[in-house]
């Protein structure tokens, strides 16, 4: 890291409720880079600071030259700037291989489990209960209970309503809970061999996942429960992720071609049955203009919105692909024959 950036801190608008912020954060502690973190809105930028094209959280201000800041969203745009601009403890594996595979389960957290996410904290009345008070205090602890009760309700009904956006409807219920409940048995024995899933450091994998993590795993109490007692070793996985600030990483440290066929065999068979199905039939349905779409994913019916930035997430994976040597992708070809995924190496 360049002394100015050693003496530039980036500063963080973000959410506690926000796996994408959470993800972030976790990333910055880790990667040993300067931060200041500012809870708010992406509704209401902090004063003083430029507004981000699009408003999401977490929002990220990297100083510039002149002495302003340049903001930017997107956690995985967001990692990968960082990946280029600060040195050392890196995010993606040096393996062009390895690499490939971080990316494509780092894409199934942020574009998957986040409808996980989003079902269980808004499908049932205790999770309901429990997520509309929280969003509010972790706004505002001082908010009286008057103003924290409307609020709430305002913003339960809210999410309630928008739940149809991620797909989580009657008809898809079932095969986004069961695939919670595989990943979460996955997780817990592929965390097992060397403490994370691209080995004995995280990767940009481990971060989309822990992002989250920390919601389904942590605070909703449904997921919450079922991830306390199916997978001790995972929740105890997700608090440690949280600052992995002390983690000394070696490049010997990843996963090597050689084990991940074996070690990440169930989570790409588990993302080749429910995730790559849904980027097609979601692209299919983007390119030919369809508002929304329904296909067959896990042997049921799926419904939902067409969305056009998981299209671009199907053309980015495809992308990184082609950009592979012609060793590189047929070994990685055969990581993932039978799993569903091999389907990204494909001309189409």
């Amino acid at each position: 890291m360049s002394d100015a950036k050693a003496s530039s801190r980036l500063h963080v608008l973000g959410a506690a409720g926000s796996p994408y912020t959470r993800k972030v954060i976790a990333a910055l502690r880790y990667r040993h880079i300067p931060y200041a973190l500012h809870w708010g809105s992406h509704r209401s930028p902090m004063p003083g600071f430029p507004e981000a094209k699009v408003k999401l959280l977490p929002t990220v201000y990297f100083p510039q030259a002149d002495g302003g800041y340049e903001a930017q969203v997107d956690s995985t745009p967001i990692l990968a700037r960082l990946e280029r601009e600060y040195s050392g403890r890196a995010l993606v594996p040096s393996d062009p291989v390895i690499a490939f595979l971080d990316h494509l389960i780092e894409d199934f957290a942020d574009e998957w489990l986040t409808k996980a996410m989003f079902h269980y904290r808004w499908a049932r009345e205790a999770d309901i209960a429990h997520a509309g008070p929280q969003l509010v205090f972790w706004h505002n602890t001082t908010t009286s209970n008057a103003d924290a009760k409307a609020a709430s309700d305002f913003i339960s009904k809210r999410q309630i309503d928008r739940l149809y956006v991620v797909g989580s409807n009657a008809t898809t219920a079932a095969t986004i809970e069961q695939s919670y409940e595989r990943l979460v048995d996955v997780l817990e024995a592929l965390i097992q061999p060397a403490g994370f899933v691209m080995g004995a450091r995280p990767g940009t994998a481990d971060f989309g996942l822990y992002g989250q993590l920390t919601q389904l795993g942590v605070v909703d109490p449904s997921p919450a429960a079922l991830c306390a007692e199916r997978a001790p070793r995972l929740r105890a996985w997700i608090d440690l992720m949280e600052d992995l600030s002390g983690l000394e990483p070696q490049d010997t440290h990843w996963l090597a071609r050689d084990q991940a066929l074996t070690r990440l065999a169930p989570l790409l068979a588990e993302i080749g049955r429910v995730y790559v199905p849904f980027l097609y039939a979601n692209a299919q349905a983007a390119q030919a203009g369809q508002p929304s779409f329904e296909t067959i994913i896990d042997g049921r019916a799926w419904t939902q919105p067409t969305f056009a930035y998981q299209a671009k997430c199907l053309g980015w994976l495809k992308d990184h692909a082609k950009s592979l040597s012609a060793h590189d992708a047929a070994a990685c070809r055969a990581i993932l024959a039978d799993t569903g995924c091999e389907v990204l190496f494909e001309i189409n």
